[in-house]
């Protein structure tokens, strides 16, 4: 930290150090303004600009708005830290990189991603990287308030670059996560920048930061594949909507805002699902057995007529029977097109018996096939079943044009369809009441049974255009030839200069959100333990390149669908492409705390190490068990006193608990004081242990545990 000058009118050398850094970080702020004047300027321009394409005009717009941005966020914490080279050169290391134009673009300031910064976060005692000193500077808005110092090259140095990890991690919690782009340790970084191009898995226990280290490795990935990633965007999946609220704040924070944040309830445009279904129904519903009695329940919509299906013409009668139906479905089932799709096969086999019949009985007795009048009689009949009200009815009914909501809502509530497809279980009152565990049955759905295309009634005239052109085509057309290229397979050079031509004004997060058939370049799952064999199609769907983050601890399970082995659920799609690393230290959860969590978790996963805490607070939890006459007054005395405290607080009980949360809903989530209610009724739940042990974990600084029956054995004071 330096040594005081004594005397009078001397300054202490740590004052003159402090000087010089609060002049160099004005410094960078003064470039930091200028550039932001000149994006603004840029901005501007671009807008009013008529001169360009609107495409490019939209692109400059974007690119400039982008920057600005970027250069927007670093007001905050712009420099937190140098580093000094043992050749003598200065590195200082910010949220962005700042360099003097004037001097051969020289750095004034290097992002914490670029190479140059990674000493900063890896360099040691032991291990220096050829530097002597990282100064961590600390801030209060662009005011510099101190700096501390840790001696690099001396094993028995100066070690105060500690004080900034303890201070962070003791500070008082907000309303969302921080970054920890100053404080990141080395551990942490060895993940952040870790070069693997397929899905990295990491696990931790809680207070671990894998959430905020999986975070930072997306804004290291934009930084060093910008151009890439920046196309397609990044796809954030956590477990609920708190739980993105609170983390939603670090991406944009490090200027990274081509992101979508989403929960698997979300994944399907245009529904926002939050309800979940019964443990055996959602692990019925997340296994890949599902996938049966999907295919079945389309092909029990594919139906025979029981009867023959009469259709009266003008001159003539003729009926569709069962082996005319079936003829026509094996032919649209061999078509390997999706449901809605095969319905123009079966409609063109359909269409075609019944105009060879209808033909050869007007005809009959006095034409034939060599006769000229009888392609003009086949053509008269061809248009009248194309407008045939009869023969549209009997397509519906034989091969119905369906969305993923009618077909999975009809199958809910019918138990003769349920009982077809040998799925009883999922029978309930109300079809389109989705949960969760829907929505991977419902973007399946989406691809085995394609696009509705039928107009509606009020388009007949449209309609039967279509049917007519599905009429004409020649059935060899269709069926004997495997590379045969429809009308509609063939784009003209206007179309396909309109598919470039950029219209849509919406951010990239915007359009990507509202797209179901949007592909990210990378995805973030948290919480990833409790995603279903389904939930992984459904992501793997949304990113082909296979580039995954995904975060979780096997040992906080609660889902029944969810992972036992990352192996289990990730060797199907990336065999040999996934890589597996650990976080070992626990930076939120003091050790007093941890200590009780430590219990419950060798109770029920005894094969798993607790991460060890970094820090004691001194604190010890405390207990008290009251009547339950007395629980709200207990609660609520907790609640007052929290309330004169800084930081959050939160109460977490049972399922049902007046006033509180469930261990679900704080999933990933932390408080500096946490009131726990009744951790012998959450321990008697489905995967009690595990949400008894998301519980005990939430809290920073603050534990206490209010209960009316006595405790499990687990949780006893020492004392006992």
């Amino acid at each position: 930290m330096g040594e005081s000058i004594t005397g009078e009118g001397h300054v202490s050398e740590h004052d003159e150090e402090l000087r010089s850094e609060r002049a160099h970080v004005a410094g960078l702020y003064a470039r930091l303004d200028a550039e932001r004047a000149r994006a603004e300027t840029r901005y501007q321009r671009a807008l009013g600009d008529t001169a360009t394409s609107p495409m490019e005009r939209d692109v400059e717009v974007r690119a400039q708005a982008r920057e600005l941005q970027r250069l927007n966020v670093a007001d905050h914490g712009l420099c937190f830290g140098r580093l000094d080279a043992d050749d003598g050169e200065r590195r200082y290391i910010g949220r962005i990189g700042l360099f003097d134009e004037a001097d051969d673009h020289r750095p004034l300031l290097l992002d914490w991603r670029a190479p140059a910064a990674r000493p900063f976060y890896t360099a040691t005692a032991a291990h220096p990287e050829s530097m002597r000193r990282r100064r961590q500077l600390h801030s209060r808005g662009r005011e510099i308030t101190g700096f501390t110092d840790e001696v690099l090259g001396c094993p028995d140095g100066d070690t105060a670059g500690d004080a900034a990890l303890l201070a962070a991690v003791n500070a008082p919690r907000g309303e969302g996560m921080r970054d920890i782009v100053a404080t990141i340790q080395a551990e942490q970084d060895r993940i952040i920048r870790l070069d693997h191009p397929g899905v990295l898995v990491i696990e931790g226990g809680p207070g671990t930061g894998k959430t905020v280290v999986a975070l930072h490795r997306v804004a290291y990935l934009l930084y060093t594949q910008r151009e890439r990633m920046e196309r397609s965007g990044v796809l954030v999946v956590g477990p609920n909507p708190q739980f993105l609220n609170h983390i939603g704040r670090v991406l944009p924070s490090l200027g990274e805002s081509d992101v979508v944040f989403a929960t698997t309830g979300d994944l399907l445009p245009g529904l926002r699902v939050t309800a979940e279904d019964a443990p055996e129904i959602a692990e019925f519903k997340g296994s890949l057995t599902i996938l049966d009695v999907l295919r079945a329940a389309i092909a029990d919509r594919q139906r025979l007529p029981e009867q023959p299906w009469e259709i009266e013409l003008e001159d003539v009668s003729v009926r569709i029977d069962a082996a005319t139906a079936e003829w026509a479905r094996e032919e649209a089932r061999d078509s390997g097109l999706p449901h809605n799709e095969a319905r123009a096969v079966f409609v063109d086999v359909v269409g075609y018996v019944l105009t060879e019949r209808a033909t050869a009985r007007i005809g009959r007795g006095w034409l034939t096939r060599e006769d000229e009048a009888w392609g003009s009689i086949r053509e008269e009949v061809r248009a009248e079943l194309a407008e045939h009200r009869g023969l549209r009815e009997a397509i519906d009914a034989l091969w119905p044009e369906l969305t993923p909501q009618q077909l999975l809502a009809d199958l809910y509530t019918s138990p003769e369809r349920l009982r077809a497809v040998g799925a009883e279980a999922l029978l309930r009152d109300e079809g389109e009441a989705w949960t969760v565990s829907d929505v991977p049955l419902l973007d399946e759905l989406v691809d085995l049974l394609g696009e509705v295309k039928t107009p509606s009634a009020e388009e007949d005239s449209d309609y039967a255009a279509g049917v007519l052109e599905i009429l004409q085509v020649e059935r060899h057309d269709l069926m004997d030839d495997e590379d045969h290229l429809l009308a509609q397979d063939l784009l003209d050079a206007s179309d396909l200069a309109e598919r470039f031509v950029e219209h849509d004004t919406r951010d990239l997060a915007e359009r990507a959100a509202a797209d179901r058939d949007w592909t990210y370049r990378h995805v973030v799952v948290d919480e990833a333990q409790e995603l279903s064999e389904m939930d992984w199609r459904v992501l793997m769907r949304r990113c082909p390149s296979r580039s995954f983050t995904v975060v979780g601890d096997l040992a906080q399970r609660r889902s029944a669908a969810g992972a036992r082995t990352w192996a289990a659920m990730l060797d199907r799609y990336v065999p040999g492409r996934w890589a597996y690393r650990e976080l070992t230290v626990n930076y939120r959860t003091p050790a007093e705390i941890m200590e009780l969590a430590a219990g419950l978790l060798a109770e029920f996963a005894p094969g798993v190490a607790a991460p060890a805490s970094v820090r004691s607070t001194g604190v010890e939890p405390w207990f008290r068990q009251v009547d339950a006459s007395e629980m709200s007054c207990a609660v609520e005395e907790f609640t007052s006193e929290e309330s004169g405290c800084e930081g959050t607080s939160v109460v977490i009980g049972p399922p049902g608990t007046p006033g509180a949360v469930t261990p679900t809903d704080t999933k990933g989530l932390e408080f500096d004081a946490v009131l726990l209610v009744e951790p012998a009724e959450i321990l008697a739940t489905p995967r009690g242990a595990a949400d008894l042990y998301v519980a005990l974990t939430r809290a920073t600084q603050r534990l206490g545990i209010l209960h009316t029956t006595p405790l499990p054995d687990v949780l006893r004071p020492r004392e006992e």
